[in-house]
């Protein structure tokens, strides 16, 4: 017997990949989608439950046309039922929301559909595919919180590992240049994905359980997959896309042409990322934790980064710089996590002072008094505005090392970026 899926939220990580992948499966018979923007329902719906994803390919752009999908809008009480109805009778569920901290959020919240009406009949399983390494517990606690544990007896979240890398197009001229189709005739956007569907999740403990999406790959433990991408796939792409855009270009694809940034970003991967990473899990039994493994996947990754017919924004890649320069996150972070396996980050070193640069440049205000000019950026104001963005982290004694190793690529840095 064939399944029913049932997504929250319709953005690209929805539309192009879970719902994509769902389809393409040919497990399911029912394909539900609970969205609460009211235009983009509409849209839906006027074109007879159909939609468009655009997949960027190495060769050029393939473009998917789904049919017959059901959408409603929570906070639409005609809506409400059909609702209700669809979730006790999915089979594979997935939230995919800007943030794990949306999910009890409205009237007719995720938290609270989920505690009303899951199946305690039905084996159920969810993919939490929010970027948060904890979405899974997260949301089950919520949903705890409303219900009982007999309700949930079948019922499984499951972490995920989202290497995807997909937006919505809404420049027209980018739509017309890649010759996209909107997600709907009525649309001004299009879903753009890159073809990448290799996604890890949590393995299935229900008993019996075949899940439907055969492509994800189940693991036991998700926590190496997750640094893999933080410290590597992350990590590196926000360093090209700040020292990108220093070199003035304006999509990512422009790095190919570019020997320098095209050697930080294999130096990063191998040398960096991927160094650190193998001596922290040299003892797990993963291809991708050996250096044949790691090589072909940062060679890989640099390759999808710069895929033109993804025509990704620099600037794209650099927003929220405040967030990408945190002790914690990605840049900070790998080098942190390298220096305690004995490497040195200097390549991501570089990308932190980028980021620097991008936040002095488009004037971000960061609560600090900054330079104005990047000519005056000196060793002295880039330690007063770093131990201000890890001022959570005062007690920290590794900060100072993570200092050190940032200035120290300074001298560096300017000769190659300061034009």
């Amino acid at each position: 017997m064939k399944k029913t899926f049932l997504g929250f939220g319709f953005g690209a990580i929805q539309s192009g990949l879970m719902l994509l992948e769902a389809v393409k499966s040919g497990n399911f018979k029912r394909f539900v989608i609970l969205e609460i923007n009211e235009r983009l329902v509409a849209e839906i719906r006027n074109a007879v439950n159909s939609f468009v994803v655009n997949t960027a390919t190495k060769s050029g752009i393939e473009k998917f046309h789904i049919n017959n999908i059901e959408i409603y809008n929570p906070n639409d009480k005609n809506d409400f039922e059909r609702i209700r109805e669809a979730i006790y009778d999915a089979d594979e569920m997935a939230t995919a929301i800007p943030s794990v901290n949306f999910y009890d959020v409205g009237d007719n919240s995720i938290t609270k559909l989920l505690a009303e009406k899951i199946n305690p009949n039905k084996q159920q399983i969810l993919y939490a595919s929010e970027n948060n390494n904890y979405a899974a517990e997260i949301l089950l606690e919520k949903i705890k919180k409303r219900t009982t544990i007999e309700r949930l007896k079948n019922f499984q979240i499951l972490n995920t590992v989202i290497g995807k890398m997909s937006g919505v197009v809404q420049d027209e001229k980018t739509i017309n240049d890649l010759d996209l189709d909107k997600i709907t005739p009525d649309s001004s956007s299009a879903f753009l994905v890159e073809e990448f569907n290799k996604i890890i999740v949590s393995k299935i403990t229900l008993p019996g359980y075949k899940k439907g999406i055969e492509v994800f790959v189940e693991k036991e433990n998700l926590l190496p997959f997750e640094e893999a991408k933080l410290f590597g796939h992350n990590a590196v792409h926000s360093m090209l896309g700040f020292l990108a855009y220093l070199k003035g270009y304006k999509y990512m694809s422009e790095i190919k042409n570019d020997a320098q940034l095209w050697e930080y970003g294999v130096t990063a991967f191998q040398k960096e990322s991927g160094a650190f990473l193998l001596k922290k899990y040299n003892d797990l039994d993963e291809p991708l934790f050996t250096k044949e493994g790691f090589t072909f996947y940062g060679n890989d990754l640099l390759e999808r980064m710069t895929n033109p017919y993804l025509r990704d924004e620099v600037h794209r890649i650099c927003r929220d710089p405040l967030r990408k320069l945190g002790y914690g996150d990605r840049l900070v972070g790998t080098l942190r996590e390298a220096y305690k396996q004995g490497v040195v980050a200097n390549s991501l070193a570089t990308g932190v002072l980028g980021g620097l640069c991008y936040i002095i440049n488009e004037k971000i205000d960061i609560g600090l008094s900054v330079p104005d000019k990047l000519n005056d950026l000196s060793k002295e104001n880039i330690e007063t505005i770093l131990l201000y963005l890890w001022k959570d982290n005062e007690n920290d004694r590794m900060k100072e090392k993570c200092l050190a190793i940032i200035i120290s690529q300074f001298k560096d840095f300017k000769i190659n970026f300061f034009k």
